[in-house]
């Protein structure tokens, strides 16, 4: 289908104010006699409070006021478990979780008052190790954890430190290994990845004279934030007023109330608003990073290579609170594809989210997904090897078909996984010679569902002529306002420049917020029905004006015109005019969406790297990327959005890692963390499997979250292809493949 607007690669409607510096993020604001604040956190990962003497803090000059948790009201918080101190009040529980906050006029000031403050611990057992949490000696780290509010009863466990056992199946799994003639067992481990988002999260906050709170956050949710922060601080939701703030970078990261509620008791307490952003060392030591997951895998196949049966074992170690996952099962939703993108008839998966002593877990883009499909698409190549097939031919027996169920209870209609396998073995080097030794190629794919929710909006002609949408949902970076702005003036249609898009979250009472691939689906679904009965109103308001009847009206070239006599016209401006004060030119209205759509969308990306079997160092040479997409709304966000999560997955599979031990984190800046630069990433090749097929407007499909999947296990499998080492674990560093080198020709391997 030809269209005018979509389809065409237009700039982010923000980006120029973006790049002129016009735009303001959280660490802009600046309000009158605005104080800040900072964090005094624990250096222990487990111990009781004993005492606290904050005295010598509060009579340095300069500092307007020093709070712990015996001055806040008694109350957890969380995006669904409320288990989250504001500040640690009996004990603490993981390294950077905090214990005291400063107010001060200055920052640099109530940073050398944290170092005042005299706190006494006596030291607990701690357990850093997901596994070991769940052993009856461990220590129990939340013994009332079942009196939580919002605690998932329905996912309640017996096992120790368990917060959420979610078990996905299909079939039956005992069966399924009573057909199959081998069973193939292996463990893998992933880590911890921050989002790397270049803004850190920033709160400020001011309590007016009233009362309320006037709460800026860089936070994709921000009608969830009012509530979370009402709920933190004791208001009612209506004393809560969210402003809008541009956010820089979120990649899953930013649903969290984080200072919020610190900045909010620090205003009330010194009548002043306050502002608090957190360092980078602060992020990485306490923010919410990917979890680190166990994935031990069981799978059933007949001697005619047919996958008949696959269990998985997924445990996420949540680290030392559950409050940052946002999903009711309040455990990492990415496990349920932990099939693969295979339709094996019997499959159970069991999802463990296990407290421990480190940073707490969130999400990050497409969580738990890229764990998983790590897991699933090393072992397809190990069965593959064991049984003497070829690894891709092995797959291609196995894919999914329409029409079958996964374990989550989807039934899959239009399914294009084997036409994106192919395209990305077509266009890339796949079964050609090499050109040097120790090249590898390796293949990996998965499948995302595009996220449900409820979406809130308002649409309306303004008076002069330009259509005005208003979302709660904030422009994270990844242009959905954009996307929004094209889908109303496709479909009306009018030049994409008459219509503008305006977050205005104080407007709302409820809302979903970015995440999960949901934006163009769930709100741009909204939007194009929204537009489609303004387009309706407005015509009859033009017909009454032009003294006609609706059905006489058309528009053409941005008029209203009467068929059949060009000198009755009217602009849109002038529909406004004569529709001035009446209801029907602004709609409001809400959707949900509670289910994920039957179609989903399928990756698959084939690597070749060269491994220097002296050093171990990686080089890739080339990615594809191939994917399975509907109509593509605005081409520049579309390959933005593939050729970012790419490099995401490169770092996931390579380079990034929180690295913890017992609980500390020793990458505590960007020196350490390392982040992919130019010179790690590779030409990217791009392969669009297109069919106007989808469930978002105009037949679109979601793209966000796809591409970081596989390319880890893509990764992984390449490296074995060049050197002849399988790893189990990662990030795949240079480190890791020089030892494993010398570890195997120490054993004559």
């Amino acid at each position: 289908m030809t269209y005018t607007v979509v389809g065409k690669p237009l700039g982010q409607v923000e980006g120029p104010a973006k790049v002129t510096g016009a735009a303001t993020f959280t660490a802009d604001v600046i309000l009158p006699e605005m104080i800040w604040g900072k964090v005094l956190r624990s250096p222990l990962p487990h111990a009781r409070i004993v005492s606290i003497d904050t005295k010598a803090a509060e009579q340095m000059p300069g500092v307007l006021a020093v709070l712990t948790a015996r001055d806040l009201p008694d109350t957890l918080t969380g995006r669904v478990v409320y288990d989250t101190p504001v500040l640690a009040r009996d004990q603490v529980r993981f390294i950077g979780e905090k214990v005291a906050v400063v107010a001060a006029e200055d920052p640099d000031v109530a940073e050398d008052a944290l170092a005042l403050i005299e706190v006494e611990y006596q030291e607990l057992p701690a357990v850093f190790d997901a596994e070991e949490a769940m052993n009856p000696d461990a220590p129990l780290l939340h013994p009332d954890y079942r009196s939580y509010p919002h605690a998932p009863e329905k996912f309640f466990s017996e096992l120790p430190n368990v917060h959420s056992h979610v078990t996905w199946q299909v079939g039956d799994i005992q069966e399924g290994f009573a057909q199959a003639q081998q069973v193939f067992e292996y463990t893998f481990t992933t880590h911890s990845q921050h989002q790397g988002f270049i803004e850190p999260h920033a709160s400020v906050v001011s309590v007016d004279s009233e009362g309320r709170a006037h709460l800026w956050i860089s936070n994709k949710m921000p009608v969830r934030a009012q509530k979370l922060l009402a709920d933190a601080v004791e208001l009612p939701q209506e004393q809560v007023v969210v402003h809008p703030v541009c956010i820089g970078g979120d990649f899953g990261g930013k649903g969290s109330l984080m200072d919020a509620p610190l900045c909010y008791h620090l205003s009330k307490r010194t009548g002043r608003p306050v502002k608090m952003v957190m360092t980078y060392t602060e992020e990485l030591m306490a923010g919410n990073p990917r979890h680190p997951a166990t994935i031990s895998l069981r799978t059933g196949v007949t001697d005619q290579g047919k996958v008949v049966a696959f269990q998985a074992r997924v445990v996420f170690d949540s680290g030392a609170y559950a409050g940052f996952k946002p999903v009711p099962i309040v455990n990492i939703p990415g496990a349920n594809s932990a099939a693969g993108v295979y339709g094996t008839p019997h499959v159970k998966i069991d999802a463990y989210s296990v407290y421990t002593n480190c940073v707490p877990s969130g999400h990050v883009r497409a969580p738990g997904d890229p764990q998983v499909t790590f897991a699933v698409e090393s072992s397809m190549e190990l069965i593959a090897e064991a049984m003497g097939i070829d690894p891709l031919e092995f797959r291609k027996r196995n894919l999914v078909q329409d029409g079958d169920l996964l374990p989550d209870g989807h039934r899959l209609e239009h399914v294009r996984i084997r036409q994106t396998l192919e395209a990305a073995i077509e266009s890339s080097n796949w079964g050609k010679p090499k050109a040097h030794p120790h090249v590898g190629r390796g293949v990996a794919a998965s499948y995302r569902h595009i996220g449900a929710g409820e979406a809130n909006a308002e649409i309306r002609l303004e008076s002069d002529g330009t259509v005005k949408v208003i979302t709660p949902v904030p422009d994270t970076g990844t242009g959905a306002h954009t996307v929004l702005q094209q889908v109303v003036a496709e479909t009306w249609p009018l030049p994409v420049e008459q219509v503008q898009v305006e977050a205005r979250p104080e407007l709302f009472e409820t809302d979903s917020g970015a995440g999960a691939s949901r934006v163009t689906y769930v709100v741009g679904q909204l939007v194009k029905e929204m537009t489609e009965e303004l387009r309706a109103s407005v015509c009859r308001v033009a017909a009454t004006a032009l003294e006609c009847q609706a059905e006489e009206v058309v528009f053409e070239d941005g008029h209203y015109t009467v068929k059949g006599s060009s000198d009755r016209t009217l602009t849109l401006a002038q529909v406004a005019e004569a529709g001035s004060g009446k209801p029907e030119l602004s709609i409001r209205k809400t959707q949900v969406n509670r289910d994920n759509p039957q179609v989903t969308t399928f990756t698959a990306q084939v690597v070749e790297l060269e491994v220097d079997p002296e050093t171990g160092q990686i080089k890739i040479l080339e990615v594809v990327t191939s994917h399975d997409v509907g109509t593509i709304i605005n081409p520049i966000g579309h390959r933005g959005q593939i050729d970012g999560g790419l490099i995401q997955g490169i770092g996931f599979g390579m380079i990034e890692e929180v690295v913890m031990e017992e609980g500390q984190v020793s990458t505590l800046h960007l020196g350490d963390y390392k982040l992919p630069n130019i010179k790690d990433i590779p030409p990217l090749k791009t392969v669009l499997v297109q069919e106007e097929i989808g469930p978002a407007p105009f037949q679109s499909k979601a793209i966000g979250e796809s591409s970081i999947t596989p390319i880890a296990a893509a990764i992984a499998n390449a490296v074995y292809d060049a050197v002849g080492v399988r790893f189990y674990n990662l990030p795949i560093t240079a480190e890791k493949v020089y030892r494993a080198l010398r570890e195997r020709d120490s054993n004559g391997e």
